[in-house]
């Protein structure tokens, strides 16, 4: 797969131009947003390094020998063995020296991005795009028929999010052909292109289930008219 930093000039005009063709057949409204990224995923760098500080605990705890004769091997003690006060300092230190190990390896944005789960990626995805939506798109029409078309470049993921007058009327799955169409853009490097094809497709859903009004064209209209 072809990985995607971001979106050119000619990309934003291809979908910008998608946008007012699909919209000019419904009353519905298109927002489209690519992000590099949905999120920081620090908490993610700062698991791994809690985890390997308790694996690290739960070998000394299977090994207590091993690493007592290992301690005293590496502050020279005669005795070959080491009291417990001395043990466990040494210990502590062990374990705050592994624990910033990984926390600052895992700072390198790239590592941390390919630790953290699939899973994680997709819900916080997920949930950026409803921020957003509602942000940005819910109400924005007086009929409540917005959709927003959202792609996430780092962790691979796309949602479309719409509009409550629309899901009571178009259900999830008659999504899956814009989606296809985005997804197959994006793994083909070509972002642009797939975003445009998914927004004909969807505008061609809302414009079967909410076609373009008289009013709101006349609006469209008038507004055009008075920028000009």
């Amino acid at each position: 797969m072809v990985h995607v930093r971001s979106l050119t000039e000619a990309d934003h005009a291809l979908v910008t131009a998608a946008v007012s063709q699909a919209e000019r057949q419904t009353d519905g409204e298109i927002v489209t947003i690519v992000a590099q990224n949905s999120d920081a995923y620090h908490d993610a760098g700062l698991h791994w390094a809690i985890g390997a500080v308790f694996l690290a605990l739960s070998i000394v705890a299977a090994f207590p020998g091993h690493f007592r004769d290992l301690f005293a091997h590496l502050i020279g003690s005669w005795d070959h063995d080491i009291d417990d006060r001395t043990f466990l300092t040494l210990l502590l230190g062990l374990l705050i020296v592994k624990f910033l190990a990984v926390r600052y390896a895992l700072a390198w944005r790239p590592l941390r991005m390919a630790l953290t789960p699939r899973s994680t990626k997709r819900r916080r995805a997920r949930r950026r795009a409803i921020l957003l939506f509602r942000a940005l798109a819910q109400g924005r029409t007086r009929a409540r028929t917005a959709v927003l078309i959202y792609v996430s470049l780092d962790e691979h993921h796309a949602e479309l999010v719409a509009d409550s007058a629309i899901n009571e009327k178009v259900a999830p799955v008659v999504w899956g052909e814009a989606m296809a169409a985005l997804i197959d853009g994006v793994r083909a490097g070509e972002a642009g292109r797939g975003m445009a094809d998914a927004v004909a497709k969807v505008g061609e859903v809302l414009a079967l289930h909410f076609p373009r009004s008289a009013d709101d064209a006349l609006s469209d209209l008038l507004a055009r008219l008075g920028a000009e």
